[in-house]
């Protein structure tokens, strides 16, 4: 989740009365932005994400090892991602083959073997023997993605309504939020859509 704006509102909001709903201050002083890179355990509904100013090829690669790190060495991973670039970059195919103890050469990107193409490195990511397997929502489906359903109550109850004076103020009620949502409401969610098209 990119591009989270802190935002401090100039003026308090003016609260809710019989008849009337909370007013709030339409100006702003915008103090920068901060990068969530957040992954959603479907079997526990966990949330583990960690914040930044970015999300480059080498802040995801540095979650992905640690999240990676976080469980035993046999565990078998089912990654669900959309199709970001950082997503099927270099440095994912590299963490992949070292912890599926893949030794034989990867090749050089843009020139010849697996880092080739955005093709082949997707084909390799995707690779239902290795350890880790990476899934790809299609093009414009990433709300098939079940972070996105924890995107959209992260912003319901922390960021739409928020008053951050600072990055940091925004980092550490996005980092809260995480810790109260695994310890208290955290919980698989019912997945109700069956594969069927959406259109007639």
């Amino acid at each position: 989740m990119s591009g989270i704006q802190a935002l401090e509102r100039t003026a308090p909001d003016i609260p809710m009365k019989p008849g009337r709903v909370v007013r709030r201050e339409y100006e702003y002083v915008r103090h920068g932005t901060q990068c969530l890179i957040a992954a959603f355990d479907i079997a526990t509904g966990r949330v583990k994400g960690t914040l930044g100013d970015r999300r480059t090829e080498q802040d995801l690669t540095a979650f992905l090892e640690t999240l990676i790190a976080s469980e035993p060495p046999q565990t078998m991973w089912e990654i669900v991602a959309d199709n970001l670039n950082t997503h099927l970059s270099e440095g994912v195919v590299r963490l992949v083959a070292k912890h599926c103890d893949i030794g034989f050469d990867l090749g050089k990107k843009g020139k010849r073997g697996i880092l080739k193409t955005r093709f082949s490195r997707q084909e390799f990511l995707c690779d239902k023997s290795h350890r880790i397997t990476f899934h790809f929502t299609p093009r414009h489906a990433s709300w098939l993605n079940q972070i996105e359903i924890w995107f959209s109550i992260l912003a319901r109850k922390v960021i739409r309504r928020g008053n951050f004076r600072s990055r940091q103020d925004l980092k550490v009620k996005i980092e809260t939020f995480i810790e109260h949502f695994n310890s208290t409401m955290a919980k698989p969610f019912k997945w109700t859509y069956q594969g069927k098209p959406l259109t007639v």
